[in-house]
């Protein structure tokens, strides 16, 4: 654990669960404990703010870099300091996930002031565009608080603008500052105009009364300001480090290089955000639904995968124990092919006997939007509106981090029965979003909670070394 210098020690044998709390000395040294997403229209700055406060630039995928853009899910950690001595707002100040526990100040005369490391938080970059909603629906699953981005040169709401707040709404997301970026291409008088505009947008949305907070990303202008309501204006979530330890996969991928030795090989990595519960280093884990398949008379069956957590990592930061907060990379000993790519995305990872069931049909309580959210309004009224639900269409759930096809079976009142393409792992009660195809996008249409499913059985488990 030497090799991140600064940090607190984490040591399997003194931990006490029951004792941990998300700003615990060796837990925020090392991983972020809260959750914010940046949410907005496509190219209002959202990954540009994440790197004014954190040094990481979320866009990592080179067909993203050419469109300036963030596909999927884009992940930054940050710590966020104060200096006693320094006046506010200029005492808080924010740094990479690396960054050891007690820098000093780098103001003239406090440079002997030691800073105070009061938050870790991970910022999770969702994507702006329409098309991408689905995306931003699994961020939105593990989100504790959100910065809703608003371009200063443009008109307010853009059509996602509006489509991420409803998404906020739906997710019950009470913990919202909106940014007003990009303030140094426009004049005074404007940024007074579109505040109102953004006051009349937010009304009766879970946004209304939230602080407004003028930024220029790029010229890090008013970062700290930001930084001061990170710290005052989300709260510390509670947090659940006692019960079996539960996550949700987001990524997944292969680490190896074409060509490794064999003796070189390591084990597939799983990343995703853990829901409760403390995961150890050397636990093993059941992670399902797994593998899938279906039989000659088209019944599906699914065999989970057992695995020994080999490491853990938030960025770059080395953990023994990690706990729920931020993204978690786990090290496995699993064949790395089954992470390729990822495709364990959606999968839940537990421990043994404690994962939730599989289901291949649910039952499903909906509310549906009167219109569509955020369509351009050339459109006429009859295209926006939401048509009501019918038996043999296809819908497109999200359920946890899983986007899944949804064949409706039944519809009655406010009730559907839906089968599933892809088999998934969730509990009765979960949230779910409904989106339907319209104009070769999927588009939000309503909610959903589920109240009952058909589940498919579970292999019994092996005998494990």
């Amino acid at each position: 654990m030497s090799k991140n210098k600064g940090l607190a020690e984490q040591d399997l044998r003194k931990l006490d669960v029951a004792q941990l709390h998300p700003l615990s000395p060796e837990v925020i040294s090392r991983q972020a404990t809260i959750n914010i997403g940046t949410i907005g229209h496509v190219a209002h700055g959202k990954s540009t703010i994440v790197k004014a406060i954190s040094g990481v630039h979320t866009v990592k995928f080179k067909s993203e870099l050419e469109r300036n853009i963030t596909i999927k899910l884009g992940y930054a950690n940050a710590k966020i300091y104060k200096c006693d001595k320094c006046p506010r707002p200029v005492c808080y100040r924010s740094f990479g996930s690396g960054k050891e526990d007690t820098p000093t100040c780098d103001v003239p005369d406090h440079e002997k002031c030691e800073m105070k490391l009061l938050r870790h938080v991970s910022f999770v970059d969702c994507p702006g565009h329409d098309i991408l909603m689905a995306t931003m629906l699994n961020g939105a699953a593990i989100m504790d608080g959100a910065l809703l981005i608003i371009a200063a040169n443009e008109t307010c709401p853009q059509p996602q603008t509006a489509e991420h707040l409803a998404s906020v709404d739906m997710m019950n997301l009470e913990d919202i500052i909106i940014i007003q970026n990009k303030i140094d291409l426009i004049q005074e008088i404007e940024a007074g105009k579109q505040n109102d505009d953004i006051q009349r947008f937010i009304t009766d949305t879970n946004a209304e009364g939230a602080p407004v907070v003028p930024v220029s990303a790029q010229l890090k202008y008013n970062i700290d300001v930001l930084c001061e309501y990170i710290i005052k204006k989300i709260p510390i979530p509670k947090r659940d480090f006692v019960s079996p330890p539960r996550m949700i996969v987001i990524r997944s991928f292969d680490v190896n290089k074409p060509g490794s030795e064999n003796d070189d090989m390591k084990g597939g990595v799983a990343g995703g955000s853990i829901l409760q519960g403390v995961l150890k280093v050397g636990h093993v884990i059941e992670i399902r639904p797994g593998i899938t398949s279906k039989d000659e008379h088209g019944n599906p069956s699914c065999s989970p995968i057992y695995t020994r957590i080999t490491s853990l990592y938030a960025e770059q930061n080395e953990l023994q124990f990690a706990v729920p907060g931020g993204l978690i990379g786990i090290g496995t000993s699993m064949d790395p092919m089954l992470t390729r790519g990822d495709r364990l995305v959606g999968q839940v990872l537990g421990e043994i006997g404690t994962v939730p069931d599989v289901f291949v049909e649910l039952e499903v309580r909906f509310e549906l939007f009167k219109r569509l959210i955020g369509v351009k309004t050339k459109e006429t009224e009859n295209q926006m509106r939401v048509s009501k639900l019918r038996k043999g269409e296809v819908l497109m759930l999200n359920i946890g981090s899983m986007s899944t096809g949804a064949l409706v079976i039944r519809v009655k009142e406010k009730m559907m029965k839906v089968r599933l393409t892809l088999p998934v792992c969730t509990n009765i009660g979960e949230k779910v979003a409904i989106s339907r195809r319209v104009d070769r996008h999927w588009r939000l249409i309503g909610r959903g909670q589920i109240e009952a499913g058909t589940t498919i059985p579970i292999p019994p488990t092996p005998s494990l070394p």
